[in-house]
C-alpha cells in the first residue's frame, strides 16, 4: 500500500509540474521514474513512449499505467493513472469555475509563451540523451533520420512512425542474421579443409 501510495504522489508531481502534453512530461519522468526511483531504465521509459504512441489515449497516461502496472499491478497503474490526471484535473476545474477570459489574458500569453520554450528545450535535452542510448549502429541512425525527415514534411500519425520502425528494426535483425548464418556456413569448409 505505501507503494501504491508512492506512486500516485510522485505521478501526481509529474502532472502538477508539466505543462505541453506528454513530450513535456519525458524530462521530468526520466528524473522521478529512472533516476530518482529506478521504477525503469531510460530504455524501458522510451519503450513504454514508444507502446504509448501506439495504444489509444493520452501518452502520459499510458505510460503512467505501464509503470503502475509493471511496479503493483492492477491497482499500481490504477493509482499511477488517477496521480497524473488529478492536478490536471483540479486546475482545469477551477479555472473553467473562476476565471473568465483567461486564455484571453495578455499576462497568461505571455506566460505561455515563456513556458513552451522552456518545455522545448527540456524535451531536446531528453531526445539528445535518448538518442545518445537508441541509436546504437548504422541501421537505428538510419531509422532516426528517416523518421526524423517523414515526421517534418509529411502529415503522417506518429504511431505509423513507431510501428513502421518497430518493423524495420525486425526486418534488419532477420537480415543481419541471415548475412551472419551464411558467414558461418561458409567459414566451415574452410576449416574443414584446413583440417584435412
Amino acid at each position: 500500500m505505501k507503494e501504491i501510495l508512492k506512486l500516485f504522489l510522485i505521478f501526481a508531481k509529474v502532472g502538477g509540474l508539466t505543462f505541453g502534453g506528454g513530450y513535456a512530461m519525458l524530462p521530468i519522468l526520466q528524473r522521478e521514474i529512472v533516476d530518482k526511483n529506478k521504477w525503469a531504465t531510460a530504455d524501458e521509459l522510451v519503450d513504454y513512449y514508444a507502446i504509448g504512441q501506439c495504444t489509444p489515449g493520452v501518452i502520459a497516461v499510458n505510460v503512467a499505467t505501464f509503470i503502475g502496472q509493471k511496479r503493483k499491478g492492477f491497482f499500481g497503474g490504477l493509482f499511477a493513472t488517477l496521480g497524473l490526471i488529478t492536478p490536471s484535473l483540479i486546475i482545469i476545474t477551477l479555472i473553467a469555475a473562476f476565471v473568465h477570459g483567461f486564455g484571453n489574458n495578455e499576462i497568461v500569453l505571455h506566460a505561455f509563451n515563456g513556458m513552451r520554450a522552456a518545455v522545448a528545450a527540456l524535451v531536446v535535452g531528453v531526445v539528445f540523451k535518448l538518442g545518445k542510448k537508441s541509436i546504437v549502429d548504422a541501421a537505428t541512425a538510419l531509422i532516426f533520420a528517416v523518421v526524423t525527415l517523414l515526421s517534418i514534411f509529411t502529415p503522417l500519425s506518429p504511431a505509423i512512425y513507431v510501428v513502421a520502425a518497430g518493423l524495420a528494426g525486425i526486418v534488419i535483425k532477420l537480415i543481419k542474421g541471415r548475412m551472419a548464418a551464411g558467414k558461418a556456413g561458409q567459414s566451415k569448409p574452410d576449416e574443414e579443409k584446413e583440417g584435412e
